[in-house]
């Protein structure tokens, strides 16, 4: 038997979704049939599988200890002595990383899942005394947002759990305003301006396809831009995201004629060539945290905004 004392990042799930964080070995239909046979209990009595949990309440689990095997999150961040963090900012809810070009935000194939931004950002939090894995039956930081790997910037972390379910709704609610730097080849008409259009994503060549008209399968795609500098061939714009699909600002800006210089999936080598440049010159450059609604135990960000320390392909083109 194990027993779990819930505590705030736990609160609020409910008792079957918590089981299965508990034991993650544990198969979805076994953990409702114990449920059902009371051999996992709340408060030492049977409870329906979809009780939610309170902060103090007990989670007794009379099951196999094998079904508790394995580390949550591979434990990755256990092999990192020094994480290696740009960080911006960061107060007891959340962390804004300036994530450099190259490295990934999660695991990916064939890449060693501790050299990936949240296996750092959870071993800074582990080194510092912030979490402490033990006392967490369920919780795990996590990013809230990702950016592609070959692009630099803020990605945003989240400390807790209501630190996490605040910012993905703001995210959705489109309150966190994201801009990007991006250096294109040419320059677009207007200098300013909104590109509006639908994504279709292949998720076998991991690849998306922009569109005028909306396709099956395709989801709406809007971004603002604006020049702010040009150098040669080349154009510095900053564009602000509306809505987040996969690679929109990549497959986007190629659509109009302006490919991202060093971007071989969606670029042009012959143009990029004179440059010798091998990743998109993108960067996440900004974040303003609108919250034009209530955001709970965060609305102290109301109105703040973070830049990334620096974007490389800005010093080297455009100074």
């Amino acid at each position: 038997m194990k027993e779990f004392i819930i505590k705030s990042n736990d609160a609020g799930q409910r008792l079957d979704r918590f089981t299965l964080k508990a034991a993650p070995l544990l198969a979805p239909s076994l953990a409702q049939k114990y449920i059902r046979l009371k051999r996992i209990k709340l408060n030492g009595r049977g409870a329906k599988r979809d009780a939610r949990l309170s902060e103090g309440d007990s989670v007794r689990m009379y099951i196999n200890d094998e079904f508790f095997a394995g580390t949550r999150g591979g434990g990755e961040y256990l092999s990192i002595i020094d994480p290696g963090l740009a960080i911006v900012y960061e107060d007891s809810n959340i962390l804004l990383a300036d994530k450099r070009a190259g490295m990934l935000c999660h695991p990916g194939d064939g890449v060693d899942g501790a050299d990936t931004l949240i296996a750092r950002v959870q071993a800074h939090l582990y080194l510092g005394g912030q979490w402490r894995p033990g006392d967490e039956a369920s919780f795990t930081p996590a990013l809230c947002n990702r950016i592609d790997r070959n692009t630099s910037g803020l990605v945003i972390a989240a400390k807790n759990a209501d630190a996490l379910r605040i910012v993905n709704e703001k995210i959705r609610a489109r309150e966190i305003d994201k801009y990007y730097l991006a250096a294109v080849h040419g320059a677009p008409e207007p200098p300013s301006g909104r590109l509006e259009g639908y994504i279709f994503k292949d998720t076998a060549k991991n690849r998306v396809f922009v569109t005028a008209s909306r396709t099956p399968g395709a989801r709406e795609a809007v971004t603002e831009y604006r020049v702010v500098a040009g150098s040669g061939g080349l154009s510095l714009l900053e564009c602000r995201l509306i809505t987040g699909r996969t690679h929109q600002i990549r497959a986007q800006l190629a659509h109009i004629g302006c490919p991202l210089l060093g971007d071989g999936k969606y670029g042009r080598g012959d143009l990029d060539a004179p440059y010798g440049r091998r990743r998109q010159a993108l960067c996440s450059h900004r974040v303003l945290f609108r919250f034009p609604t209530d955001a709970g135990a965060l609305n102290y960000l109301r109105g703040r905004e973070f830049t990334a320390t620096s974007a490389d392909f800005v010093k080297e083109y455009f100074s």
